[in-house]
């Protein structure tokens, strides 16, 4: 191309460049009152947050922490009541959920909670024992956690619920998604067991069976692993296998 196309062509295009620098340095003016604010709208939400993690939510937390601990000890002894509604001396889950529970503690007071009212209700031969359960499930689906052990457990848990209401197709399901939470040799293995016998209950074989096969086949070193051999022989010979 000869040079003084291409100088003119190089001009043209610098002068569409310095035209578009011109009008967002125009739009800039016209509208940096707005931007402004924009900027101390987002610095002001910074601030906001830090100042709540820093004021409300720490100190919240800490104090959930230090709230808990005498609840779980009961727990950790079977006085599911007492840890539960607590008394003059102790605070309670309830209590700790009702005071604290956006914070982790008072989550976590959502899976005791939960587990007490099933303990409770297991030993409650009255007809308060299907609201026990039914409480016990409703604390446990509002536990969150991503821990493999506790939440599986959790979920294992409302199963059992299932299972003591008379839900027992909604039980072996529960069991289920607890072998899948996250796949792993102790629990899986537990749950896949506890499903299969479920569904044997319940006349369902081919599940049973295949639930079966699978700690087999997967967890050979399971404690599971072990007496597996015996119930896919009374499967199968439900089956007429």
């Amino acid at each position: 191309m000869p040079y003084v196309l291409w100088h003119r062509e190089y001009y043209e295009h610098f002068e569409k460049k310095m035209c578009l620098c011109g009008r967002t340095e125009k739009f800039v003016e016209n509208n940096k009152k707005n931007m402004s604010y924009g900027v101390l709208a987002l610095f002001a939400i910074v601030i906001l947050y830090m100042g709540y993690q820093k004021y409300i939510s720490a100190p919240a937390e800490d104090a959930a922490y230090n709230t808990i601990w005498q609840a779980e000890q009961l727990f950790g002894q079977d006085q599911f009541e007492t840890a539960l509604n607590g008394n003059n001396d102790v605070v309670g889950f309830l209590s700790v959920i009702d005071e604290y529970g956006s914070t982790a503690s008072g989550n976590l007071a959502q899976y005791y909670a939960g587990i007490c009212y099933m303990n409770i209700a297991k030993d409650d031969t009255t007809a308060a024992a299907k609201v026990n359960f039914e409480e016990a499930i409703d604390h446990l689906k509002a536990f969150r956690s991503n821990d493999i052990n506790i939440k599986a457990m959790s979920i294992g848990a409302i199963g059992d619920c299932m299972m003591e209401l008379g839900d027992n197709e909604g039980a072996a399901r529960k069991y289920v998604e607890a072998a899948n939470y996250r796949d792993n040799d102790l629990l899986t293995p537990m749950f896949l067991k506890k499903a299969g016998m479920t569904y044997s209950m319940i006349g369902n074989h081919d599940k049973a069976l295949e639930l079966f096969n699978k700690i087999k086949t997967d967890y050979f070193r399971s404690a599971e692993y072990s007496e597996v051999k015996k119930y896919i022989a009374r499967e199968e010979q439900f089956l007429g296998k």
